[in-house]
């Protein structure tokens, strides 16, 4: 087959395949290090713009809500007209974008190429589920969704120190300046090495698109609302016209024949019990990794430096076992699986919460390990089963529940952070309290994804699924 011919029915040849990892891997990358690198400058963006640190969170939110909005239409959209084309067209975004943001003047500016960048990101991360699918055969394909795991785990693992030697050359434009060579240059290696598909004979849903993305970003909204405590009735209206929005879109959904959210998958009790588990899995993950650094600065008096290198034992452990686990989908079922790892997360979780109050460096060591081993052991063999669960042709629309379920766990669990400080007064003698009360609660929703995990076994046994 000659690159970028049509999609073959069981994987790409091995020449051929590393081309196209090389591609996916380097999209990836960037996508989640934009994000993590981000972060970390907000304080040099909001000195340099003149602007207070709580607007220069819009820096970080613009981003992330338009990620949110368009995650399901964008996957719909592959679906139609091509997973290699909206691919390309999302690093070709995301590369116009990162050059606005590098020369935005002002906060205005820069937000809203952060807002183009989200929506770039979303056409890189919503596809990816599928490209992997494409890409790796059918026996195989435990091992490529693994090596995902492990890329977005390095890429969360390198983004503090990326971000800090970025800083050390160069003002902060350099930090989103960075990205657009290496996007330009995934784009023209994608339109070579990645795999044409063929696309369905039907016409874009705009109606359900404006639903999901309406129903997505007033949902975030209301979220941030809560973790930022703004008033009542302005959250309570974002959460209703979230509700009403997702209902009509639920609704429509259920009267079309070829629907933007394949919702006849959540018959399946499988697949609703694993995306279940991947949003509870996030969200812990999320109130972990917000909670954590407080808690190692401010409470235990660690310094930045030390701090990130102690913070870089959790991914790291991911990275190491995600494609050991990828592997491992490929021959056992994802609920025994899933089972061990969250088991092993939850441990690591509750040991954190339950730290003494002088911990040596060891000490926390091990409990970051075991959350990332956990972890890593879950994730690659959950997405594994998620894809297998949809026929070929809609594996778009899986990837971009997939990436939401992601997006949305995380975006849950930093809320519940700052709503948790909140609480327990973070600033004041409750900062010890607040962080513990944090990793308490992100091992109850690590302790639920278990549940949901392990009822996969028993519906495994009933129904004879490698559930």
């Amino acid at each position: 087959m000659t690159a970028g011919g049509a999609v073959p029915s069981d994987g790409l040849p091995a020449g051929q395949r590393g081309w196209a990892v090389l591609t996916i891997t380097t999209g990836l990358a960037i996508s989640v290090l934009s994000n993590s690198v981000t972060n970390l400058a907000l304080p040099h963006i909001a000195r340099d713009l003149a602007i207070s640190a709580e607007s220069s969170i819009w820096i970080v939110n613009a981003s992330q809500i338009a990620l949110m909005v368009c995650l399901l239409p964008v996957a719909a959209l592959a679906d139609i007209v091509g997973h290699r084309r909206v691919y390309r067209a999302g690093l070709a975004i995301f590369a116009l974008a990162s050059l606005a943001c590098a020369l935005a003047p002002n906060l205005p500016a820069l937000a809203g190429a952060r807002l183009l960048q989200g929506a770039g990101s979303a056409c890189i991360m919503a596809i990816q589920p599928a490209l992997v699918r494409a890409i790796y055969p059918r026996a195989q394909l435990g091992r490529g969704l693994g090596f995902n795991t492990t890329v977005v785990a390095t890429s969360l693992a390198a983004g503090p120190s990326l971000g800090a030697l970025l800083l050390s050359l160069g003002p902060w434009p350099i930090l989103f300046a960075v990205y657009a060579p290496l996007a330009a240059v995934a784009a023209v290696l994608a339109g070579r090495f990645l795999p044409a598909d063929n696309p369905q004979a039907r016409a874009f849903d705009v109606p359900s698109g404006l639903l999901s993305g309406g129903a997505f970003g007033f949902l975030i909204l209301g979220i941030d609302g809560v973790a930022h405590g703004h008033g009542a009735p302005a959250i309570a209206a974002e959460f209703a016209v979230a509700a009403g929005l997702g209902w009509a879109f639920l609704r429509r959904q259920r009267q079309l024949a070829e629907p933007m959210m394949p919702i006849d998958v959540f018959r399946r009790p499988v697949f609703a019990l694993s995306l279940g588990a991947s949003t509870s899995t996030f969200t812990a993950q999320g109130l972990a990794f917000v909670s954590l650094p407080f808690l190692l600065q401010t409470v235990l008096g660690r310094g930045v430096a030390n701090a990130g290198l102690l913070l870089s034992a959790w991914p790291l452990a991911l990275a190491c076992t995600a494609p050991v686990a990828g592997r491992l989908a490929d021959r056992y079922p994802a609920g025994l699986l899933g089972a061990i790892g969250l088991s092993t997360m939850l441990t690591g979780l509750v040991a954190l919460a339950l730290l003494p109050d002088s911990p040596s460096n060891p000490d926390l060591v091990w409990r970051l390990v075991l959350c990332g081993v956990g972890f890593g052991i879950f994730a690659a063999p959950n997405n594994r089963l998620m894809m297998n669960a949809v026929p070929r042709e809609r594996s778009g629309s899986a990837g971009g529940m997939i990436a939401t379920a992601r997006t949305l766990g995380q975006t849950l669990g930093a809320a519940l952070v700052a709503l948790v400080f909140g609480l327990f007064d973070f600033s004041g003698v409750g900062a010890a309290t607040a962080a513990r009360a944090a990793l308490g609660l992100a091992a109850c929703f690590a302790a639920l994804a278990l549940l949901l995990s392990s009822l996969r076994l028993w519906r495994g046994a009933q129904g004879g699924s490698r559930g």
